[in-house]
């Protein structure tokens, strides 16, 4: 192009801008139209999110203060109107707690499970599992509480659930299976801290011999009420 007069060049411009400048146009439009959409989109996600948090928040208060009926109210419009955020999910376990405070442990099952088999939510899940388990101890569903934590991936969780498994096994009077729960809880490394390993060393030493006779009544699944506490709503508060 350099070997061309300055009108030639000219010439040239003008013919490739009439052949491609509705392509270069309609680029920059597409362009500028893809950022607005993207800021308005990036706008109402931030508008939803500091809603979501305001919710909650006054969910937190509800609970804090035994108030149910306001804490439901609060945690269904949460999941009405947003449901896709975290704030949801940790929204049942808050309210899980309530009702737990309030004795009403089957509506605290409830919600658990509709944390697990909400969509998403995969960062708390495992501690509604771990919560969910406890709540079945109590409720004297041992076999339930098997189930439920049988056959886990390996997780931060993994020391957890071994311990409440090896419960719901001696509730069981399976306690070979219990031994084994428990000394996979703490066979964790020990730095991360995830149980109680002298706790959990108690339980062991505490299992039968092997051949040992133990009377289990089999029309329980777990000890009476009498030996088995409500689960402590503020465990795993690390998690949420």
């Amino acid at each position: 192009m350099e070997d061309l007069s300055e009108k030639e060049q000219l010439e040239v411009m003008r013919t490739w801008w009439r052949d491609n400048g509705r392509y270069v146009i309609g680029g920059v439009v597409l362009g500028v139209a893809l950022l607005a959409g993207w800021n308005y989109w990036q706008s109402v996600k931030r508008t939803a999110e500091l809603e979501a948090s305001a919710l909650y928040e006054t969910l937190l208060e509800n609970v804090a203060s035994g108030n149910v009926e306001p804490a439901e109210s609060t945690a269904a419009s949460l999941y009405q109107k947003y449901g896709s955020t975290p704030y949801a999910a940790q929204a049942r376990l808050a309210l899980a707690r309530l009702y737990m405070d309030k004795g009403r442990d089957q509506d605290a099952a409830d919600v658990l499970r509709a944390l697990l088999d909400s969509r998403g939510d995969e960062q708390l899940k495992p501690v509604a599992r771990l919560r969910l388990a406890r709540v079945l101890l109590y409720q004297e569903k041992a076999a339930e509480a098997v189930e439920l934590l049988s056959g886990q991936p390996d997780s931060a969780f993994s020391a957890r659930f071994s311990e409440v498994l090896g419960d719901a096994y001696v509730a069981l009077g399976r306690f070979d299976e219990a031994g084994e729960a428990y000394a996979v809880a703490i066979s964790d490394d020990p730095t991360k801290l995830t149980v109680d390993r002298i706790l959990v060393q108690m339980k062991i030493n505490d299992l039968p011999e092997p051949g040992e006779v133990v009377a289990v009544d089999e029309s329980l699944e777990t000890p009476s009420e009498e030996t088995v506490e409500a689960p402590d709503p503020g465990e795993d508060e690390d998690t949420q």
